[in-house]
């Protein structure tokens, strides 16, 4: 789940406040706010130390939330990323060896 729906849940429904009121507690505009609600930009570091003040939810939570996301899309598409995997020359030395 986009962590946008959890401000949503925990900041905005919890306190019965509208996008727009939201915003004016965060300190950002209307639009900020809504591309995070509707998943269309994520949670910056800025955005977490904003959301801890004003709610109480500590930043390093928000931002783990943000990495666990992006880290669950990523592992969706992980089969498709091609890579070789390393050997350093010292471990073909001693496998001759």
């Amino acid at each position: 789940m986009h962590p946008g729906s959890t401000v949503r849940q925990e900041c905005l429904e919890k306190h019965g406040l509208s996008v727009t009121d939201a915003a004016r507690v965060l300190g950002v505009d209307r639009q900020t706010l809504s591309n995070l609600l509707n998943a269309r930009s994520g949670i910056s570091p800025e955005m977490a130390i904003r959301l801890e003040k004003a709610f109480g939810t500590p930043a390093r939570e928000w931002l783990m939330r943000q990495l666990d996301h992006e880290l669950t899309e990523a592992m969706q598409k992980a089969d498709g990323i091609e890579v070789q995997p390393f050997t350093s020359v010292a471990n073909d030395v001693q496998d001759r060896a």
